[in-house]
């Protein structure tokens, strides 16, 4: 199959594109595949039936057997033809319960589903076109769950490709495909140590055998209305993955359970000031803040951006400047102070507000995106030691990110609402009024570009859109003003297309992200990255909306996104700046957590925060 096109879409849009032909399928030697496919209506029905012709038994591994399905994802043609052309792609292998959702970008349907009606799925793959960069996010490969076939033993994998109009209508549509389909859901996928986990079990169809177990010990539950309810304390921290076999239809989720976040956040931000932190008074990186390799237990610098000694991994200091707002400790305060010292030293001009690339004042690559977060480096700091010399330098540098033309930058982070609030009850009345002038220049902006985005450092993105959501969602706050919130419910509801609803730890309300693991890790492998720690940008913009329009649902919502990018955080105060999910990524085996601590505790930030 070549093309996959709805008759009735007014856009033409062909939701299968990529360098290997939908369908073509690869497996071991000596066995053999047959294809089928036909369709009824608007339902596709494609039938692979792998038979051993040898013999010998036959026994595969999970990458064995590729089954490549090119969903049209990627944002090589610009944001504003992504809207109408290209989908986002939320995969779920989850055995015998398998499904794909594809939402076309702008969010318009139709829309494009997969549903596993025969066979088991455990994995999927990705082959990517590396000279695309981060703008391809690749071929997708659904792998079947390994299997030992005797001689002349077939197996088979069938699924419905099917229209649908949305994430709702989606879940409505499996559910009638599928003559046994499980849903799986939980009050949440990520916990802290101390709350309960709270699983429903939702077959479509009577049973009579039923078996769930955890870490391969029996699980005890309840049946209410035919559904399956677990609930139990979750005491210990590590991750909870529970099998469910009902009438032999098998699945499974997985949930990760957390130390309380106060004690994560504590353990974590000792761990940056005891390893993470350059202690060498011959350096000018003295007192830095830097990435921590947990392969080989050191700390590491490299002048490449991305491992260099400022841009994101000022989130550390943030972070524990957060953290010492409600906690007296001498240790942290003490390496918060010598890391300040480093900044005035190396990254930020305190007279001009001119923020630095790297250390020793290094700006041969100029970068926008520095500005805000040191700007809210500074408003912590204020808020921490009540110097308002601090709030001052944040002023000073949101005033040099929109005189370099910052307006027109879908800047991470903007701090509106802290800024114009700090500023205005420190008495600077005259610097508020005028960054609240900058800032409505920048969501004039913002507003009157829609959806037709301009391309950053990859042409379309999830932390474009959240940007663009948050910034007028904040000036609506500072203003008042209801134009900016009309256009932000035009963002946001682009930015919902981003997250999938998949029962899994590293994957409910996770933004797709497919490239942060190569830029900023130690592996430097493309795919996709579920979480990184951008994702709970998404996260903010629901909790502004939740708490503007009064909506439990987006404060919810909010909490989970914040919630899912914690999985980069170990309970010891390790941490991974990425954890590239699919089983491989052009041959090399993923589904790993970096070595790398760099530039993930953000996550942790917006938790505490």
């Amino acid at each position: 199959m070549k093309e996959l096109i709805n008759a009735n879409d007014k856009y033409k849009m062909n939701w299968i594109e990529g360098n290997t032909e939908w369908g073509t399928v690869k497996c071991p030697k000596g066995i053999s595949v047959k294809k089928t496919s036909s369709q009824s209506d608007d339902i596709i029905t494609e039938r692979y039936t792998f038979t051993n012709t040898t013999d010998k038994d036959i026994f595969t591994s999970l990458k064995d057997i590729s089954i490549y399905t090119p969903f049209n994802d990627d944002y090589t043609c610009g944001a504003k033809a992504c809207m109408t052309t290209k989908c986002h792609t939320h995969i779920w292998c989850g055995e015998n319960i398998s499904y794909v959702m594809c939402l076309r970008m702008g969010g318009e349907a139709p829309h494009l589903g997969l549903a596993l009606t025969d066979g088991s799925l455990s994995g999927y793959s990705v082959e990517r076109d590396f000279e695309k960069i981060s703008n391809d996010r690749g071929d997708f490969i659904l792998h079947p769950s390994p299997v030992a076939l005797v001689p002349n033993e077939s197996f088979t994998i069938e699924w419905k490709l099917f229209w649908h109009n949305g994430k709702n209508d989606f879940y409505s549509k499996v559910n009638q495909l599928c003559n046994r389909f499980i849903n799986v859901s939980a009050e949440n996928f990520v916990l802290f140590s101390g709350e309960n986990i709270n699983i429903t079990v939702s077959p479509n169809f009577d049973f009579s055998e039923l078996q769930i177990r955890e870490n391969n010990k029996s699980v005890d539950y309840k049946i209410e209305n035919n559904k399956i309810v677990i609930s139990t304390k979750a005491d210990t921290p590590r991750k909870y993955s529970y099998s469910i076999n009902i009438d032999d239809v098998v699945t499974h989720c997985n949930i990760l359970v957390l130390p309380c976040l106060d004690e994560l956040a504590k353990n974590r931000c000792h761990f940056i000031a005891e390893n993470q932190q350059y202690n060498n008074p011959k350096s000018k990186l003295d007192g830095a803040y830097l990435i921590y390799d947990n392969e080989e237990k050191h700390i590491y610098y490299n002048r490449e951006y991305d491992f260099n000694g400022g841009r994101e991994r000022v989130g550390m200091g943030v972070l524990i400047a957060k953290y010492l707002q409600n906690h007296d400790d001498e240790v942290l305060l003490n390496s918060l102070k010598k890391y300040i010292k480093y900044v005035q030293n190396n990254l930020v001009c305190i007279e001009t507000g001119e923020v630095f690339n790297d250390y020793n004042y290094d700006n041969s690559f100029t970068r926008l995106y520095n500005y805000p977060w040191f700007s809210l480096f500074y408003i912590e700091l204020y808020k921490l030691f009540r110097d308002k010399n601090m709030l001052e330098i944040a002023y000073k540098i949101m005033l040099f990110f929109y005189n370099q033309g910052g307006e027109h930058f879908y800047a991470i982070e903007v701090p509106i609402v802290k800024l114009v609030e700090c500023l205005r009850e420190s008495g600077m009345t005259d610097m508020a009024d005028n960054m609240i002038a900058w800032f409505k220049k920048h969501a004039d902006y913002i507003a009157e570009t829609a959806l037709d985005y301009p391309a950053h450092e990859v042409n379309y993105e999830q932390s474009i859109v959240a940007p663009a959501t948050n910034i007028l969602l904040q000036t609506y706050i500072v203003t008042n003003e209801n134009k900016y919130l009309d256009a932000a419910k035009i963002q946001l509801d682009v930015l919902e297309l981003f997250n999938g609803l998949q029962p899994d730890c590293h994957l409910y309300e996770t933004a797709i992200r497919h490239w942060d693991g190569y830029w900023f890790g130690k592996c430097r492998l493309y795919g996709d990255t579920f979480p990184h720690y951008w994702s709970a940008l998404t996260g903010n913009a629901y909790s502004d909306y939740g708490d503007i329009i009064g909506s439990n649902e987006y404060k919810k919502r909010a909490d989970y996104s914040h919630r899912s990018v914690l999985s980069l955080l170990n309970s010891d105060g390790t941490a991974t700046c990425a954890y590239v999910y699919p089983t491989s990524i052009n041959g090399i085996s993923a589904n790993y957590a970096d070595p790398y601590a760099n530039d993930q505790d953000w996550g942790l930030y917006f938790n505490i925060k």
